[in-house]
């Protein structure tokens, strides 16, 4: 199955796919859930293709957009915080997106919307679920606390690892990357007063290196966040979640 593209404000282009046939009550009502997928960062765009397919068999339109100023968007790489792209996508649903190959334009009336990231797309999904019209949001291994990042992946290595091995992939200036550092950007930590724990679901595991897991055990206890914490697991991404262990809990946390 090959996903269907977008271009949203002009600048994010996103994959979609709308819920299957089967999915969609035989195809003739499309349901109004909605789930968008915000990934981790540097990473090659695709690879979401199996997930993809998994959420829209569920009855999901699925949402998976590329970040401003990374691969086939335009603007420039965190000079908006990432999370006001999801909002950019969610603001479209009902206005109307069109298929960019067929040419076909798709409204979804009334959304249902709910957030799935990882690692540096965790912030994004933390931060645009103050949203109202989102319903429940989850993050796996996200980045809670720019300010706790961890050694093997700082700021200054991440910024340094983005230009040397994706160059044009992700176009940004130096002084936006030192927005990371001040705590005050794109950072769920600065934002605590602001966030609903209800609506979130946090799974991290305890030998993650890349992103430690106590920023996360911290955030959860100031939020009421729900946090599912593992012994093991690595990093984790955008693909665990079509393993059984993770999609039963999730899914069942999106239902609640």
């Amino acid at each position: 199955m090959h996903l269907l593209r977008t271009r949203i404000k002009k600048d994010i282009v996103c994959e979609f796919l709308p819920p299957a046939a089967r999915a969609a009550r035989g195809g003739k009502h499309a349901p109004n859930k909605v789930i968008v997928l915000c990934g981790g960062a540097p990473g090659y765009p695709g690879g979401k293709t199996e997930v993809v397919e998994f959420l829209s068999k569920k009855g999901y339109w699925v949402f998976v957009p590329r970040y401003r100023g990374s691969w086939e968007s335009g603007g420039s790489f965190l000079k908006l915080s990432p999370h006001r792209d999801v909002i950019d996508v969610i603001d479209q649903l009902p206005r109307g997106f069109k298929d960019l190959w067929s040419g076909k334009t798709h409204k979804i009336a009334q959304p249902e919307i709910y957030l799935i990231g990882s690692s540096f797309g965790g912030p994004a999904v933390i931060l645009a679920s103050r949203d109202p019209r989102v319903r429940k949001a989850v993050a796996l291994s996200p980045v809670t606390n720019w300010r706790a990042a961890s050694e093997t992946e700082s700021i200054d290595k991440l910024q340094s690892f983005t230009r040397s091995a994706f160059g044009n992939g992700y176009r940004g200036a130096e002084k936006d990357w030192k927005k990371l550092k001040s705590g005050a950007f794109y950072n769920p930590a600065h934002e605590i007063d602001s966030i609903d724990g209800k609506k979130l679901l946090i799974i991290h595991a305890k030998d993650d290196e890349v992103v430690y897991a106590k920023a996360s055990i911290t955030f959860a206890q100031q939020t009421g966040a729900r946090l599912l914490l593992l012994t093991r697991g690595g990093h984790l991404s955008i693909s665990n979640t079509t393993q059984p262990a993770f999609r039963k809990k999730i899914q069942k946390f999106l239902k609640k």
